[in-house]
């Protein structure tokens, strides 16, 4: 079963829509909710809840994106709502994590570090989002925070802490600390050479009216077509 790019059809042509009312944007909005019922899970020592919570949480990070290839559901706003979601919700569960002496320090500063990073340099260059493609790295990244991070909280559980499973779980969640460090340093480099052939074109990267695609309206009966047009 593919799963990076799952529901993708091949050769179709996907209209983007200029509206928040998609199901996969439902769907995302829907996921994100779930991250204040996990932080009050950790905060009551509801661990095993709290880990089904947060699984459920990271198997249906692809559902989204799925529903939205496969049933041709993508919005402009989609484009921005399933990454930051994606940003916040691993801030705030590795943040609870180490407030809570789950998980060590390092996992919440490797985190949340290059995030800050990427957030400024990404407002002074660009003034908002570069819109960068997701790497490889990248989704590999999630994958493994989204993993580890249940892992450690699975093994507070009496029964399996102390066991290994504490440090399969540190082990991953390492890997994908790491792997989330290398690719914001990918995506900054990325982000300075996109900023540096705007400037040989002609075009200030702060413009972002002279190219950001995110940020052109449809044209206006591609707007009245998508409000009459009824998919679900």
């Amino acid at each position: 079963m593919k799963i990076i790019g799952a529901g993708a059809r091949e050769g179709f042509e996907y209209t983007v829509r200029a509206t928040f009312w998609t199901v996969p944007n439902v769907v995302t909005v829907c996921r994100f909710l779930l991250v204040p019922v996990f932080v009050v899970l950790v905060a009551q020592g509801s661990y095993l809840t709290a880990f089904w919570v947060l699984a459920v949480l990271g198997s249906t990070d692809w559902v989204d994106g799925f529903i939205a290839r496969r049933f041709d559901q993508m919005s402009t706003v989609g484009t921005w709502l399933d990454p930051l979601t994606d940003r916040l919700s691993l801030t705030i569960v590795t943040l609870t994590l180490v407030v809570f002496g789950i998980a060590p320090t390092w996992v919440v500063l490797a985190v949340v570090i290059p995030d800050v990073v990427l957030f400024l340099n990404a407002v002074l260059l660009f003034r908002g989002s570069p819109e960068l493609p997701v790497s490889l790295l990248g989704k590999f990244r999630t994958a493994g925070l989204l993993v580890g991070a249940p892992l450690i909280l699975l093994a507070q559980i009496p029964g399996l802490s102390g066991t290994i499973l504490v440090h399969i779980a540190e082990a991953i969640l390492a890997a994908g600390c790491l792997m989330h460090i290398v690719a914001s340093a990918d995506y900054l480099v990325q982000a300075h050479a996109k900023a540096r052939r705007f400037r040989r074109a002609g075009i200030a990267p702060r413009s972002r009216n002279q190219w950001s695609q995110k940020d052109e309206p449809p044209p206006r009966d591609q707007i009245q077509m998508e409000d009459d047009r009824r998919t679900w």
